[in-house]
């Protein structure tokens, strides 16, 4: 069996105005140690969590992936991150072409620590870039410095890393194409293998949710996010990546393993408080709060909160929506007759590519991806 493992870093030294995952500051923890100590007590209990996931899915497990998310997991030290690596590898049967993924801040890292990761087994980067624009970023909240990307990234690539990725935010409040524009052109710049692009949300309870709430910052435009979508695809394009996924381009062979494995419904463990898991069918997840993670841990207790057993109708929904979000699209076969019909309609308007549909494939074209979210509807219902 081939098992990713997603290991879940709770911990950021400031919340973004934006930002809906289940992270804490030290002070929302009251937390006042030294950040090392933090990483290196913490790592404990998710060793102790890796050791049980033998338990369940044996140690023949091939482990393709290890992505290190959060949170911010650069805050953590280089030697605790190894140690869970090494964790994994002398637990399971870790391929020796795994892809290890690490996220990053870019004002949490030096050349030596970069270069630290790398020696401990990292070996892929992903950089919270966000926005190369000073006001976009203090929409978001954010407080890293945009001109850190071009230093940092130079660093990593000089240490020894191949595989750079950046995340973008678009459609952020007060961004004009202009700004998009220079996000784009900066991210280009850099020396990367990947990209990521993102369409805000404004998720319920957050920072920003209520700044627009109480009119402090206007909504989100919906029309303007599809046109830098379109900008964004045609100058990810032109500079050679690839669009494999939604909000995600790539160089050739350097697509992210460890999301493909999400999007193709495969078994993963997730590591931490509130990280999900799916194995054969069954998913399952950890209770949130890190207090009572550590607690259900050091009492030898299971961390999983809930799980549930997907029926094969929930099973078919997801493999649906994951799949229309990638170039390889749905299999006709796979669609039963009011599915296709529903389907034509979009073919005809020009959302579902003609020639793939007449090859047994329903896949989208660049304006069917501005409406994916449409087109799902149809067929689920």
């Amino acid at each position: 069996m081939e098992l990713a493992f997603y290991i879940h870093i709770p911990y950021c030294i400031k919340r973004c105005g934006y930002c809906d995952f289940n992270t804490y500051t030290p002070a929302e923890l009251q937390i006042t140690s030294e950040l090392k100590d933090i990483s290196n007590s913490y790592i404990d209990l998710l060793i102790s969590e890796i050791k049980s996931a033998r338990t369940e899915v044996g140690e023949s497990a091939i482990i393709p992936s290890i992505f290190f998310g959060g949170g911010t997991p650069s805050l953590m030290e280089a030697s605790d991150i190894g140690r869970v690596i090494s964790t994994i590898k002398d637990q399971f049967n870790l391929a020796k072409d795994a892809e290890i993924t690490l996220e990053t801040n870019p004002d949490t890292v030096t050349k030596e620590k970069l270069a630290q990761f790398l020696a401990v087994g990292v070996n892929r980067l992903s950089f919270g870039m966000q926005s190369a624009v000073p006001h976009v970023l203090a929409t978001l909240d954010r407080t890293h410095n945009p001109d850190n990307l071009p230093q940092v990234t130079k660093w990593a690539k000089e240490v020894g890393f191949n595989e750079i990725s950046v995340d973008l935010i678009y459609g952020t409040p007060g961004e004009s194409k202009e700004d998009w524009q220079r996000s784009i052109d900066a991210a280009l710049s850099l020396p990367i293998t990947h990209i990521s692009a993102y369409a805000l949300i404004v998720e319920e309870g957050t920072k920003l949710a209520a700044q627009i709430k109480r009119g402090e910052v206007g909504n989100v435009d919906n029309d303007l996010s599809a046109d830098k979508y379109i900008m964004a695809d045609q100058a990810f394009i032109s500079a050679g990546f690839n669009w494999y996924e939604l909000s995600n381009w790539a160089k050739p062979n350097s697509e992210s393993r460890h999301n493909i494995f999400y999007w193709l419904g495969k078994n993963w463990w997730g590591a931490g408080p509130g990280a999900h898991s799916h194995l054969n069918g069954k998913r399952f997840w950890n209770v949130k709060h890190p207090n009572l993670y550590k607690e259900r841990i050091m009492k030898g207790e299971s961390a999983v909160a809930d799980f549930e057993n997907l029926e094969s109708l929930q099973i078919e929904s997801e493999r649906l929506m994951l799949a229309i979000r990638l170039p390889s699209g749905v299999e006709k076969s796979t669609l039963n007759e009011q599915q296709i019909l529903d389907l034509t309609g979009y073919v005809e308007s020009g959302h579902l590519d003609q020639l793939n549909w007449n090859l047994g494939r329903a896949t989208l074209t660049l304006d069917g991806r501005l409406i994916a979210d449409r087109i799902l509807r149809e067929i689920l219902l």
